[in-house]
């Protein structure tokens, strides 16, 4: 029986999958199972951690707004900041915030104390009238 040679197609996919796997080390890089293998971890992983940046960024963010509201007494902590941001209708997101809080503490400044002056003036105007509203 003659030896049949196979064509170039398996080659050619050997081939695309090392150049995947060009950075590994070791066996990784050299052995086509170990390749595959490999090949698939990273894709999980990366996967994986892109949800987790998205995560970690998140916590980021809010602790470097907490810290920027405790440390002056801007509001009472991070929730009810953020609460008293949706109450009045102030679409700012969390990146922003933060970067706002870092880069230009003054402005926060300012945003809060509109915010207090908004809450001091309804809370007056729900004594003088005696009803109630539904925020």
């Amino acid at each position: 029986m003659t030896r049949i040679t196979r064509g170039y197609i398996a080659r050619r996919r050997r081939t695309k999958i090392r150049l995947f796997a060009s950075s590994f080390r070791g066996a990784h890089s050299r052995l086509t199972r170990t390749i595959i293998q490999q090949k698939i971890r990273a894709l999980v992983s990366s996967h994986r951690d892109r949800d987790k940046r998205k995560r970690d960024f998140r916590r980021l963010w809010i602790a470097r707004i907490n810290a920027v509201i405790r440390k002056n007494f801007v509001s009472y902590s991070y929730s009810h900041f953020l609460h008293n941001l949706d109450k009045n209708r102030l679409l700012f997101n969390r990146k922003i915030v933060a970067q706002i809080a870092i880069l230009n503490r003054n402005c926060l400044y300012m945003i809060s104390n509109s915010i207090k002056k908004k809450e001091i003036n309804s809370s007056i105007l729900r004594k003088n009238w005696n009803c109630k509203f539904d925020y």
